[in-house]
């Protein structure tokens, strides 16, 4: 009877259940090999008493259940970070609820197996059964290295298997052998723990399994001649970053456009068969016309996380990283921390649990309260409204989307921000030394179209989980605050469109928009614009998905051309070229999202940090909104 973690933090005590450790060093195909144990029947969580996550999954073997648990990826048992912290901790079993793992198995990628010696002793050493598993063994036959895997087995004294990871050959093989784990061969007589001791050892155990490392890579070195160049690395990083919003655009404004059109047609659908008006309302504004609007962005979100997965897993962004860590120098933190910033492209939390591979607490905490400066996956819809609203589709500025270039320059706007941002933290709050920066560069590497569609569907389903919980919530919500306390007496002999706008200026959101407003007025925002801001503390989407509730109360089948030419209580357009700059310019760096706000919380173990991001982030917001808005209306935008 073994005790094991699950995903809420309790222990959980089943009869039969054994654990097993994954332990490797940062992209070692690790995960690759956890996904192929488990059939990616993940699990997510993080360990008592710290903020480093975990994924669990469980693979049967003769009808016993194993429990596969993914460690955090580490050069050794002497951690320097709080993810190589808990890998230490957990196999000396210093966590009473989870205790050790029955077994480790050892990932290491055998084109690099040198730099894993020192690890693999170290795991030895802790004396529990223990098998190593030897991924990338086709890249290095393929590269002219050889090892021999039964001399390596009985060299160390332990079961060594080769699999190709990212292809799932060798993974039946692993799979059985995890059942078994009790009879394993254990070494004789256990590494030496003296450093030097430990290379001769290394170099002899290399040495019995005949290892020949593979040759350079000579196309992933011609490659990096040109993606590494301060000068060309950097017009290339550029270069791909502008493709990247380009094909946000191109690919994805059809796919938009045609789901746009079904809610279009739906919203005029319920108005015209669906008779009761609190019913008729409720789907037709609420439902279509606050969650629909949202969630004619997927297209958009799925492949922005096609496109970041793509430059993942070629090896792109490990070199993004290396390229920036001169200009990262320059603000004080090191490359590490622009990896963080570049998954706050994706989402902000992951981004910012991504500091948990820095050694040092003042890069941490400096690059948490900056990384949502970065433009996350949640700002893209709000772009998207707000850029359509600002540039025509059709418009195009020197051959490209106009679109585009916009939403690349947003994007270049956050990401300087965030740097800009975290120079000032680090040179006066976060004073302090800047510690050498190491990362390993992996060859280039094609991944494999699962690999790709796993990404796509975990970030729709991320989403759509959003859109069906936090989105509808809120939007419903906001429903009803739009069109409660009830008109019927003022709206009767009015056409439907004119009691709509009649109800929602009249409604509770309507109080809350004009209390807040003397707070956005100097920006030129609306008291419609006020509610959708409010309700986007939520979730930013909540903006789109409550300026659509607006837009669908008068004009259903026409939510997108109502927005357009929405006018306020004085007969004025809202959403003016002054005004939408603004807007954009706004949610550039306000952090509009509680979610970000509570994970910073977790991971700092305080409230000062978070008030602290919250507060300088607003008041960044305002003042560049408004002074982007002087500008626009100087230059008579």
């Amino acid at each position: 009877m073994t005790a094991c973690h699950d995903v809420d933090g309790a222990s959980v005590t089943v009869a039969g259940v054994r654990r097993v450790a994954l332990v490797g060093s940062p992209n070692a195909g690790k995960t690759s090999v956890f996904n192929h144990l488990t059939g990616l029947r993940a699990k997510t969580g993080n360990y008592p008493g710290v903020t480093v996550g975990r994924s669990v999954g469980t693979t049967e073997v003769d009808g016993v259940t194993i429990v596969v648990e993914d460690l955090p990826g580490t050069y050794s048992l002497d951690p320097i970070s709080p993810d190589e912290q808990v890998v230490t901790d957990l196999l000396a079993g210093e966590y009473p609820d989870i205790g050790r793992p029955d077994a480790v198995a050892l990932v290491a990628d055998a084109t690099t197996l040198r730099r894993s010696i020192v690890l693999l002793g170290q795991v030895l050493r802790l004396d529990l059964p223990c098998l190593l598993t030897l991924t990338m063994s086709d890249e290095l036959t393929s590269r002219g290295g050889r090892i021999d895997v039964e001399g390596l087995s009985t060299a160390l004294g332990i079961p060594v298997i080769a699999v190709v990871a990212h292809r799932g050959l060798g993974i039946d093989s692993l799979r059985g052998q995890l059942g078994a784990f009790d009879r394993w061969q254990r070494p004789p007589i256990l590494p030496p723990a003296d450093q030097d001791a430990v290379d001769a050892w290394g170099r002899s155990v290399l040495d019995a399994a005949d290892y020949v490392a593979p040759q350079p890579d000579r196309r992933t070195a011609r490659i990096d001649r040109i993606l590494l160049h301060p000068l060309w690395g950097t017009v290339a990083f550029f270069t791909v970053m502008f493709a990247f919003f380009q094909a946000l655009f191109t690919i994805a404004a059809p796919l938009r456009d045609g789901i746009s059109s079904g809610l279009t047609f739906l919203g005029g659908q319920v108005a015209e068969h669906i008779g009761t008006p609190v019913l008729r309302g409720l789907l037709g504004e609420g439902i279509i016309g606050g969650v629909g609007t949202v969630l004619q962005f997927i297209p958009q979100i799925v492949l922005l996380f096609l496109l970041i997965a793509l430059l993942e897993n070629i090896g792109y962004m490990s070199r993004a990283a290396f390229l920036m860590d001169r200009v990262m120098a320059k603000t004080g933190l090191e490359g590490r921390a622009f990896v963080a910033m570049l998954s706050s492209f994706a989402c902000a939390i992951p981004g910012i649990m991504a500091t948990r591979t820095l050694p040092s607490s003042r890069d941490r905490i400096a690059t948490i309260v900056t990384a949502p400066l970065m433009t996350c996956s949640a700002r893209l819809p709000v772009y998207t409204l707000l850029v359509g609203l600002l540039v025509a589709p059709q418009t195009h500025w020197w051959g490209f989307s106009a679109q585009g270039i916009t939403m690349f320059l947003l994007y270049l706007g956050g990401g300087a921000s965030s740097l800009i941002a975290a120079s000032l933290v680090t040179s006066t709050i976060l004073r302090g030394d800047l510690l050498p920066f190491t990362m390993e560069i992996p060859p280039y590497r094609f991944p494999s179209p699962t690999v790709l569609l796993t990404a796509m569907w975990s970030a729709a389903k991320v989403f759509l989980r959003k859109a069906g919980t936090i989105i509808l919530g809120t939007s419903l919500i906001l429903w009803a605050l739009l069109n409660l306390p009830l008109r019927e007496a003022e709206t009767q002999g009015l056409s439907p469109s004119q009691a709509g706008a009649y109800v929602v200026n009249h409604s509770y959101a309507a109080d809350v928009g004009k209390a807040v407003a003397p707070v956005f007025g100097p920006l030129g925002f609306d008291w419609r614009i006020d509610v959708a801001l409010v309700g986007s503390l939520s979730a930013r989407e909540v903006f789109v998905s409550t300026l659509g509730q607006v837009s669908a109360a008068t004009d259903p089948a026409r939510p997108r051309q109502a927005l357009a030419a929405m006018t306020d209580d004085h007969g004025d357009r809202v959403f003016t070229a002054p005004t939408v700059i603004a807007l954009l310019t706004y949610f550039m760096y306000a952090l509009q999202c509680m979610s970000t706000v509570a994970v910073m919380r977790r991971e700092t173990n305080s409230w000062r940090w978070p008030a602290f991001a919250f507060s300088y982030m607003f008041a960044l917001a305002w003042v560049m909104a408004f002074i982007a808005r002087s500008i626009a209306v100087g230059l008579g935008a």
